[in-house]
């Protein structure tokens, strides 16, 4: 019992570093080539906690299959808040990129031990 609420908790764990991360990548944005100091400090706050986070989380789990979950969630929701936050545009082209490169990065670290 005791173990599969820690491997829960994990799970936890990476999915907040997610949540931080992404959150730091919307503030690089909104620092304007951190020009602008409290996005800035937010930049540096949000990577920070994240990657303490992260290190927490992969305590018990791979980090390969972390680090594949962690970037490829961060790819689709920053391409994704990127269109409905900042109006950037999706094509057709640009969709199936991103599609590529989360297929890419998910299949070279879960077949890294390979």
């Amino acid at each position: 019992m005791l173990a599969a609420t820690l491997l829960r908790d994990c799970w936890v764990q990476l999915y907040s570093a997610i949540a931080l991360e992404l959150g730091g990548t919307l503030a690089v944005k909104y620092s304007e080539g951190f020009s602008r100091l409290i996005p800035s400090a937010c930049v540096i706050g949000l990577y920070s906690a994240s990657f303490f986070i992260m290190s927490q989380a992969v305590k018990k789990i791979e980090l390969g299959v972390a680090y594949a979950i962690w970037s490829g969630v961060g790819i689709i929701a920053t391409s994704v808040l990127g269109v409905i936050l900042f109006n950037e545009s999706i094509t057709l082209r640009k969709f199936i990129s991103v599609a590529i490169i989360l297929v890419g990065v998910v299949s070279l670290n879960l077949t890294a031990t390979e």
